[in-house]
């Protein structure tokens, strides 16, 4: 199943609870927030108390991005504020599958992020462990970059990995979807798809209607 995860990185923040209400009326199944130290990426985004702020405003699900150095310190936080699936960068851990078992311990989906220049094999001794692998497809930091396409093969050879082993572990990709390069990702075999700017660079509910059927067309 092909499911859209509007970033609200993008998003104004004086309407913030009126935009996640629009993409979810739009048919949005995920909510993807993206959580940043100012360390382990050079921006500073936001924490617990505003994703509990805006637990309230929609029932679906909080996808939550950790860019933070030793993610394990908060885990536990953002697992009470409201996130139903947490991702922790590879790069950002000292024991992966220790935070790994340490999200499912609190009954939560665990994704696992790389960056666009990591080496798919770091997932070799945690990929039966995952609920999802997140593959960059810019450098972490900032929204509205441009897409890398050195990442669409690596999209692919994650996909082929996956089919191999008979893994039933979830694609996400974000950085630089948009309209035109949706279509990539989506051929290259991700079935989960970050958009920021496209979504809220306008009316947040048609470009998320938008994207949405484009993204049924790739649906068996």
């Amino acid at each position: 199943m092909n499911i859209l995860s509007p970033s609200i990185l993008a998003a104004d923040f004086k309407q913030l609870g009126e935009q996640i209400q629009a993409v979810d009326r739009a048919g949005a199944q995920y909510i993807h927030i993206d959580v940043m130290d100012g360390m382990f990426v050079p921006s500073i985004s936001f924490g617990m108390p505003v994703i509990s702020s805006i637990r309230s405003a929609t029932q679906k699900v909080f996808d939550v991005h950790l860019m933070i150095q030793n993610p394990e310190r908060y885990i536990e936080e953002f697992a009470k504020c409201g996130a139903d699936l947490i991702t922790v960068h590879a790069e950002a851990c000292q024991h992966l599958d220790r935070v790994i078992q340490q999200i499912h311990d609190l009954g939560r989906k665990a994704g696992v992020a790389l960056n666009p220049a990591t080496p798919l094999n770091v997932l070799e001794y945690v990929l039966d462990k995952v609920d999802m692998v997140l593959l960059m497809t810019v450098n972490p930091g900032f929204g509205g970059q441009k897409y890398l396409d050195s990442c669409t093969r690596k999209i692919t050879q994650l996909r082929n990995w996956l089919n191999e082993t008979g893994y039933d572990t979830d694609i996400e990709v974000d950085g630089g979807i948009n309209k035109e390069t949706i279509h990539k990702v989506l051929k290259a075999g991700a079935n989960i798809i970050v958009a920021g700017s496209s979504v809220f660079g306008g009316d947040a509910e048609k470009n998320t209607e938008e994207l949405l059927n484009i993204m049924k067309t790739y649906e068996a």
